[in-house]
């Protein structure tokens, strides 16, 4: 994992942010050292995404070359595709539905399937579409985010199975909820070129900072576990979430 100043972004409201990692997505994908070349990023949920996913429709939607970018997803819940709690419904509606990509290219998580034949369908999906190294399918880019609770993707605390799963998909509880859930591993994120925790909110300040300044007590977040091996790691978080860190 390669970690410096240079991969810590901080913007003064969740807007900024959300325009600051649009403009950061576009230098990625238009700097992409081979024009022709296949790209394969996963997506997260929630509501934290939103925002970026309007403005990289609004503003770069017509300036990228998205007939050669694939998308999967981080994680879904066990709902179908147009339930409002769909991560797949949330990036359909606010992004992928206002740019021109082959539907071929959007590989989502069939949320409403039986979720253990789900994740075994969807680790062999990824494995027949995304490049490998080392045995492991290599995502271009990963985004994230993070729960209040230190959770990342739909690995929560206290799973501590599915962190040091051998498997590149698993299933998964919310602990609060009991809602099932279908989640990529830490073994298929940390095999990525380039993984991105976007994060906003006071309430995250704390966990922000103890991961970030690399504090024992970090170790029980699952977010901390996610250290790619021969990659970048960067944080995008607004003011609120990196209140700890300017103390």
């Amino acid at each position: 994992m390669r970690f410096s100043e240079n991969s810590l972004f901080v913007a003064p409201t969740p807007v900024k942010l959300a325009e600051e990692l649009a403009g950061w997505f576009y230098s990625q994908v238009f700097n992409h050292s081979n024009a022709s070349k296949q790209y394969y990023i996963a997506l997260s949920g929630g509501t934290t995404p939103v925002l970026f996913f309007n403005y990289l429709a609004s503003y770069y939607g017509n300036y990228i070359d998205w007939s050669r970018i694939h998308f999967f997803w981080a994680d879904e819940r066990c709902v179908s595709p147009d339930d409002n709690e769909s991560n797949y419904k949330t990036a359909y509606v606010n992004f992928l539905s206002k740019i021109n990509i082959p539907a071929s290219q959007v590989h989502r998580i069939r949320g409403e399937e039986d979720p253990e034949q789900e994740a075994e369908r969807y680790a062999q999906e990824i494995r027949s579409v995304v490049p490998e190294e080392d045995n492991i399918p290599r995502f271009d880019l990963i985004l994230l985010g993070m729960g209040s609770d230190g959770h990342t993707a739909s690995l929560f605390p206290h799973q501590s199975e599915l962190l040091s799963s051998e498997k590149l998909v698993e299933t998964s509880e919310n602990p609060v909820t009991h809602q099932r859930r279908i989640t990529l591993t830490p073994r298929l994120i940390n095999n990525a070129a380039k993984v991105v925790f976007q994060v906003t909110g006071f309430a995250k300040a704390g966990i922000v900072g103890e991961i970030l300044q690399q504090k024992p007590e970090s170790a029980q977040y699952s977010a901390s576990k996610i250290k790619p091996l021969r990659g970048d790691l960067y944080w995008f978080i607004d003011a609120g979430a990196a209140k700890e860190l300017f103390r």
